[in-house]
């Protein structure tokens, strides 16, 4: 062999040897099932454009825990005055809690009168949250918008 062919060979065992100490892929996507739980109250109105505001407390399973708030804006032929209280939510396709955060794609249609419901599954990439809730209020109509959870 030459020189060029031995040196070729060293630093492709040195590379070899370099990804057997890498964390295996199926580690890494055992990490991104992990299951979050939202507890929420949320209050809001809608007259063609809609809004919500709340707070609550989301809860992994891995322990980590944020006390959060909850802000709804959207558009559509929507009218009505509401609140949630104890509505629940599980966040699904997460690593860590830091994945809950930000803006989710909402669509929905409402109808109610003095008790209210909602059950609604929202989107952020491939994070999903699914949500459920009672409360009282009068709304009626279909709505497109933004959920969005922050600190």
């Amino acid at each position: 062999m030459s020189k060029r062919t031995l040196g070729l060979t060293a630093a492709l065992l040195l590379c070899a040897g370099g990804l057997a100490s890498l964390p295996a892929a199926p580690a890494q996507a055992a990490e991104a099932n992990l299951k979050c739980h939202l507890k929420f109250s949320l209050a809001g109105w809608s007259i063609l454009y809609k809004h919500a505001e709340g707070h609550g407390t989301v809860v992994c399973d891995n322990g980590e825990r944020a006390a959060v708030k909850i802000n709804v804006v959207g558009g559509g032929l929507t009218a009505g005055k509401y609140r949630i209280d104890n509505g629940t939510g599980e966040i699904t396709h997460v690593r860590s809690i830091q994945d809950v955060f930000g803006d989710y794609a909402q669509a929905g249609a409402e109808a109610g009168v003095v008790k209210s419901g909602s059950a609604d599954v929202l989107t952020k990439g491939t994070t999903s949250l699914a949500l459920a809730g009672a409360g009282e209020g009068i709304n009626l109509g279909v709505s497109v918008g933004k959920f969005t959870i922050t600190h």
